[in-house]
């Protein structure tokens, strides 16, 4: 799956237009669209065809706007997949007060990214390198920070967590998708293609080698079948990833 890097362009320009629903309504005509309608659109395209078939001339359509017209909502793509980006965080829920502690917040976030990931593929197609400074983003990370605040971490350590965080719960999410992915272009889901590599290198390979490998390989398709759910190893990683971010608070709270 390759990366956009929408976030290349001039970032003044791109937080002024992020944050601009923040701002009061400015005088004159009131334009035919709001902007959440044209990015719902923008959006919806993006997650039936991907950033590729993007373009602002079939957002332009799809809205019954001209493409000149659409120009006055995101200067160009780059910005409009920012604004994309900001509005699709902007779907996670907050973890309530209900969540008592660190772990359980922070559990709460990494799901509901992980679903939101699921939900808007394209979003791992866009690069955080340099992220994307809108409200919804920011939202996100105080959320991440404030569930650290008060464990005893530094406030760089804080950052550090979060992320990673973040990028576990991007390259669980990112292989799962390459997984989907390969089954729609193979044509061949994850039992077919065993059924066929299995057998297959059962001809070429003794049978006694890779003994560890074989004992492992039977276990986990007694215990999963042949395709591998991917939502358990995501949660298997979740947890080891908090059972070591534990041992870390622990010894600094120690310390």
């Amino acid at each position: 799956m390759s990366e956009d890097t929408p976030n290349a362009t001039d970032p003044r320009r791109s937080i002024r237009l992020l944050w601009a629903a923040q701002e009061p309504p400015r005088r004159g005509p009131k334009p035919k669209l709001s902007r959440d309608e044209v990015l719902a659109a923008a959006m919806t395209l993006a997650d039936r065809e991907g950033l590729e078939a993007l373009s602002m001339r079939r957002v332009a359509e799809a809205v019954g706007l001209s493409p000149m017209a659409l120009y006055t909502y995101a200067p160009s793509k780059a910005e409009l997949v920012e604004l994309m980006y900001d509005r699709a965080l902007g779907e996670m829920p907050e973890p309530g007060p209900e969540l008592g502690d660190w772990r359980a917040r922070l559990e709460f976030i990494a799901r509901s990214y992980w679903t939101l990931g699921h939900r808007h593929p394209w979003m791992l197609q866009i690069s955080t390198a340099r992220p994307t400074l809108g409200p919804n983003f920011l939202n996100r990370m105080e959320s991440m920070l404030r569930a650290l605040d008060g464990t005893g971490l530094t406030e760089v350590e804080m950052e550090l967590v979060e992320g990673l965080l973040t990028d576990y719960v991007r390259g669980a999410v990112r292989s799962a998708l390459q997984a989907q992915e390969v089954e729609q272009r193979t044509g061949l889901t994850d039992e077919q293609w065993q059924a066929l590599a299995v057998p297959t290198l059962q001809e070429i390979i003794a049978p006694d080698a890779f003994p560890v490998l074989r004992r492992v390989g039977e276990a986990c398709t007694t215990a999963y079948g042949a395709a591998w759910p991917r939502d358990r190893g995501f949660e298997f990683g979740l947890q080891r990833v908090l059972d070591g971010l534990a041992v870390f608070i622990a010894r600094k709270q120690g310390a």
